[in-house]
């Protein structure tokens, strides 16, 4: 029996994939739930397991082409007399499988689709009593000849990454994410230290035209559906010298501003169920959880949300740890699709270029983004009537405004800014 290979659905999101290298040539032995290919998919490099043992018999989709989701990219064959049975019959397929060419046949059923997204996800957690490493990692460490038995991975479930065997031989380019993991970056961020950083410079020629990349192109089809949205902005101007207080006492635990802002977010949600919602054709969607996506640039351009789910009900502490592991997987493409998919409510943190306001796009799914501008001391009058200088800072929310109204993003803001200037200690309970 012949078996195709689908392009599968890592994300929700997902309509196409590139393919970034092919493990198995045609001809090779195959076990079922071995990998046989890695996909690039809007935002991470996953590897995806063979269904079914036999011998990859021919290769639809070379490395490097991308092809839609659901389009066949391979055919295993279940034994090598059919091999020849295989190539007949890939070359008798009428459907193109490239993105871009004539429209493909219908994708398989939304079941195999699903069952192919959970097998890429799980790929690294049923290989009990072996060693997990990226096909990529492999290839990198023997090119740089690194001991892979001596590395601890940092991809999920402990698997070794590309990331991992860079870091072994002092490899790893200057770190574009928020400030979260060197103690000496963090003593020189300002007191509101912002997750999201300026994409590395890339080297181009000036007049060629570069094509997008997956992560990009994933990127404007979101702010292009943002568009059908209706939105409004509310802004409001919050004192942050108790914050400041705080950060600066538990700083030297590992703790994050931007862990800290999330956590001030998440609590204030609580009181406000409705900016955590989203709105659908149905009504409105009230989540269960709040996951708070904060933005982070990638390398090369792009950009993605590592999600802190259920922020509300972690201490900061954890919440920090965690934010670093999810900044530092994303950097390597190895979030898995839940990880940066799943946000109930976003913030957007241009402060570190001392930016003092700025409007966000409403990410789909969503009802609600917020933008936090840079901390500066300014001359305020007190309740007294006498002058004092204290440090404040701008944040600016969009809302969707066909669920979310302005007296509601209002007290939303309201309520976070009282928790901000006085009740911050609270954030560490």
């Amino acid at each position: 029996m012949i078996h195709d290979v689908f392009m599968p659905a890592l994300s929700s999101t997902m309509t196409e994939g590139k393919i970034v290298s092919w493990e198995k040539s045609p001809g090779d032995k195959v076990e079922k739930g071995e990998t046989v290919v890695v996909v690039e998919s809007d935002k991470a490099d996953m590897d995806v397991e063979s269904f079914h043992e036999g011998y990859l018999a021919t290769i639809t989709v070379p490395a490097g082409e991308t092809a839609a989701v659901g389009a066949v990219i391979a055919l295993v064959a279940e034994t090598e007399a059919e091999i020849a049975t295989a190539k007949q019959q890939a070359a008798q397929q009428s459907q193109p499988v490239a993105v871009g060419a004539a429209q493909a046949t219908a994708p398989p059923a939304p079941e195999l689709l699903e069952a192919a997204s959970e097998a890429a996800q799980e790929t690294s957690s049923r290989r009990n009593g072996r060693m997990i490493v990226s096909p990529r990692a492999r290839k990198l460490a023997k090119e740089l000849k690194v001991d892979l038995s001596i590395l601890k991975g940092s991809g999920p479930h402990g698997r070794i990454v590309a990331h991992d065997v860079e870091s072994a031989v002092g490899k790893v380019s200057s770190p574009v994410e928020p400030i979260v993991s060197s103690p000496q970056k963090t003593i020189a961020a300002p007191p509101t230290a912002p997750a999201l950083q300026p994409p590395a410079a890339a080297t181009v020629t000036l007049g060629e035209v570069v094509p997008f990349n997956t992560l990009q192109k994933a990127v404007i089809q979101n702010m292009v559906a943002s568009l059908q949205a209706p939105v409004f902005r509310v802004s409001y101007t919050i004192t942050t010298d108790e914050l400041d207080k705080l950060y600066k006492k538990i700083k030297p635990k590992g703790v994050t501003m931007t862990a800290l802002l999330a956590k001030a977010v998440a609590v204030s949600l609580q009181k406000h169920p409705l900016l955590n919602a989203c709105y659908t054709e149905q009504g409105i969607n009230y989540r269960r959880g709040i996951n708070v996506a904060v933005a982070v640039a990638m390398e090369g351009g792009g950009l993605i949300t590592p999600v802190l789910q259920n922020a509300d009900q972690i201490d900061i502490y954890s919440l920090s740890r965690r934010w670093q592991d999810l900044v530092a997987r994303s950097r390597s493409k190895q979030l898995q699709p839940e990880e940066y998919s799943t946000g109930t409510f976003t913030l957007s943190n241009l402060g570190m270029f001392g930016v003092d306001s700025f409007d966000a796009i409403l990410p789909p799914g969503q009802g609600s983004i917020l933008a936090i501008g840079a901390s500066r001391t300014q001359i305020v009058a007190t309740a007294d009537g006498m002058m004092a200088l204290r440090r404040q800072m701008q944040v600016n929310i969009t809302c969707d405004h066909r669920m979310i109204y302005g007296a509601e993003a209002a007290a939303f803001l309201q309520d976070l800014a009282k928790l901000i200037e006085t009740e911050a200690h609270s954030l560490t309970l």
